[in-house]
């Protein structure tokens, strides 16, 4: 009897701690569980979240091209279509004409509105790829869309970049080329600005561009999912770039654009 009482009092002390450690086991089985599917949960719902992005990118992308594709043929037909018109109309009227002298002022008159089609078909053609943009460098095409854009608005723009010879990866000059030309059309649409400030800078792996207007400026809450952001958006991300705009009514904007080079 004495041998053997100390092993019955064992016996529950056993059983119980049996019982706690299946207990835990279980817990942390049951809690292992827990945690898979939260995981699983977040990874779906990341997965979700990046597909959308990629969708609303896509779908920036693609207005983007139609929007570029609406103006060429606007230009077409505004500008040459109507040019091509007039020369086609002069040269019914030549085959009508008898008397050699009544020719040649619709010839000439002819000839002028050719060189004029000839004109803005060369227009067209800088606007949709500059030559000078692939010839020479983001810098000499960026300092010619600056003057232009002075020349023909009146609006005073002070260019300034520190580039100097340095060619980049063609999708990166074009991209930062045509995000210039859309923040020079979001001042012509929108801005009512009379100053502008365009710098572009590279330093420590980045190029950075920086435009400023002296404009009447906008809610940035009210328009940030508007068409014109995220096209710039759109071409930001492209070239995994970043972009910050900073703006509250009658106070100008600025945005600034970030790529590692």
């Amino acid at each position: 009897m004495q041998t053997t009482a100390p092993e019955n009092d064992l016996i529950p002390v056993l059983i119980t701690g049996t019982l706690v450690i299946v207990i835990l086991i279980g817990f942390l089985f049951f809690f292992v569980i827990i945690y898979q599917r939260k995981m699983i949960k977040n990874q779906v719902d990341l997965r979700k979240l990046h597909d959308e992005k990629q969708i609303d990118l896509l779908n920036a992308v693609f207005e983007t091209q139609e929007s570029e594709r609406k103006r060429l043929a606007e230009d077409l037909h505004d500008s040459v279509g109507q040019v091509l018109s007039a020369i086609k109309l002069n040269l019914h009227r030549l085959d009508k004409t008898a008397v050699g002298q009544e020719k040649e002022p619709l010839l000439a008159d002819t000839r002028k509105l050719t060189d004029e089609c000839i004109l803005e078909i060369r227009n067209i053609i800088h606007n949709v790829l500059p030559p000078v943009l692939t010839d020479y460098g983001l810098k000499e095409a960026l300092e010619g869309l600056c003057l232009k854009f002075e020349q023909n608005t009146g609006v005073k723009v002070h260019c300034k970049n520190n580039l100097d010879d340095v060619r980049l990866a063609p999708e990166i000059e074009l991209a930062f080329y045509r995000i210039a030309q859309e923040l020079f059309n979001n001042v012509i649409k929108h801005s009512e600005a009379t100053i502008i400030h365009l710098t572009i800078t590279k330093d420590a792996g980045e190029l950075i561009m920086e435009f400023k207007d002296n404009g009447k400026g906008f809610n940035i809450n009210e328009i940030k999912h508007g068409f014109g952001l995220k096209n710039l958006e759109s071409r930001v991300q492209l070239i995994n770039g970043e972009i910050n705009v900073y703006t509250k009514p009658r106070n100008g904007t600025i945005t600034i654009i970030r790529v590692i080079v």
